[in-house]
């Protein structure tokens, strides 16, 4: 039975590996989504960005999967932002620690949706504001073993070295 698993996993590694991330990354995005719907979760900004940096990840894996020339691009693709998605996942993971004192200390810059900030201002200025994190980013409305931050630090930990395997091909 293990035997099987194993041949299986080892087969969709070496062969449809593209396919799975981009399978695996639109999965949690969908996912995310339904449990905000579901449960009444309103996704805070760093949420949201976590979301874009899985769905970057699926639309190279697709890309890698449709072009097979592109073999080692895309694999570097999805390591750097495998490394942005560890980066917001773990800024937001350290918010969701600090004590009740420092978290009333934070800037807003998760008072107002990403799309908002954005658009008030400019991509990089919006993308930088809500990254320095607020109270709203760290709450902690739900949780199944981990939270949703610490299942994203975890899924782009697995994208990141699998990835990283692949472009040395081991």
């Amino acid at each position: 039975m293990f035997k099987r698993l194993k041949n299986f996993t080892i087969s969709v590694y070496q062969n449809y590996f593209e396919i799975a991330s981009c399978l695996g990354a639109t999965t949690i995005i969908l996912l995310a989504i339904l449990m905000d719907n579901i449960l009444g979760l309103q996704a805070c900004p760093m949420c949201v960005m976590t979301r874009y940096v899985f769905g970057i990840i699926a639309l190279i894996s697709f890309f890698g999967f449709i072009a097979k020339k592109l073999f080692l691009i895309d694999k570097f693709l999805i390591v750097l932002a495998s490394m942005a998605g560890l980066a917001v996942t773990g800024k937001q993971i350290y918010l969701q620690n600090l004590s009740q004192e420092e978290i009333s200390n934070l800037p807003m810059g998760c008072g107002m949706p990403l799309e908002t900030q954005i658009e008030y201002f400019g991509f990089f200025g919006g993308i930088a504001n809500a990254y320095k994190g607020g109270p709203t980013c760290a709450e902690v409305n739900w949780s199944f073993i981990f939270n949703f931050a610490e299942w994203g630090f975890i899924f782009f930990l697995v994208f990141l070295i699998s990835s990283i395997l692949k472009i040395f091909r081991v």
